[in-house]
């Protein structure tokens, strides 16, 4: 596979998660108090974002292939309660 489409695949698997956690990361933001955030926007962008694409290489690597709704799925919950951790919700 040449290096180009290599690039390609790998930024294709992670666009999920990295779409997820900017979004995550702005309703935060525009949900919570501006103190409820315990890290920065890009800090918690981040830790979603390692969060997604370690549940997408588990359900790659369960399933045999990408793109199954329950690796979504997965993601989704994973990155939700992330997110609900990092911003220290749990305190309320």
């Amino acid at each position: 596979m040449p290096p180009l489409t290599l690039l390609d695949h790998l930024l294709n698997f992670a666009a999920p998660a990295f779409c997820m956690a900017l979004a995550l990361a702005l309703l935060t933001r525009w949900s919570f108090r501006r103190d409820a955030a315990a890290h920065g926007f890009w800090v918690q962008a981040a830790l979603n974002f390692v969060a997604g694409v370690a549940v997408l290489a588990v359900g790659l690597w369960h399933f045999g292939r990408d793109g199954k709704m329950a690796t979504y799925l997965a993601m989704v919950l994973v990155c939700g309660t992330v997110q609900w951790l990092s911003a220290r919700a749990y305190r309320r």
